[in-house]
């Protein structure tokens, strides 16, 4: 069973040495069958912020009682209502946040889709898209998130992984 109620506050949030919040999310993914090369054979999952400023891969606050890859599968259900495999880190960005005067230390992960729930705790105030590479280039608002994606791009094409060769079954419940 899963919690419908995202975690609220910042009580268990971690800072940076100077203060700045430590951020950290993921790239959804799937392999769909039938396209050639990683762009068409592959899709990534794409969410809207609340305010429905343009697209943005699930990302949030790193807190005190969990690992980094448990925050970033947190937020991937939380916000995009999936589960799945959270690979080996892309990498660690420094970026000035849109909402405060402050920069923020933001760590990005690949996330092997296995399952897509049909509920999930941010369902009313988010809206999710899978989205070919391509799609998630143009729509995604934050340089750093694209850069995260080329990466996974990057490895992806470097470690041979096709549609054929690896699947993510999606099961919706």
């Amino acid at each position: 069973m899963v919690s419908l109620v995202s975690r609220q506050g910042r009580q268990l949030q971690r800072y940076t040495k100077s203060g700045g919040r430590l951020v950290v999310g993921c790239i959804p993914y799937k392999f769909c069958p039938g396209g050639e090369g990683l762009d068409k054979s592959m899709e990534v999952l794409v969410i809207s912020s609340p305010k429905g400023n343009g697209l943005l891969f699930p990302k949030g606050g790193w807190e005190t009682d969990e690992t980094i890859k448990e925050a970033a599968s947190r937020e991937a259900l939380e916000e995009a209502g999936v589960q799945g495999n959270v690979e080996r880190k892309l990498g660690r960005w420094r970026y000035k946040s849109r909402t405060y005067d402050a920069y923020y230390e933001g760590t990005m992960f690949p996330l092997n889709v296995t399952e897509e729930l049909g509920d999930w705790p941010e369902m009313h105030v988010r809206q999710r898209k899978w989205v070919t590479v391509a799609e998630a280039r143009e729509g995604c608002q934050h340089p750093w998130m694209k850069e995260a994606l080329e990466r996974l791009v990057k490895r992806l094409s470097n470690s041979g992984r096709r549609s054929s060769s690896s699947s993510s079954t999606i099961a919706a419940s």
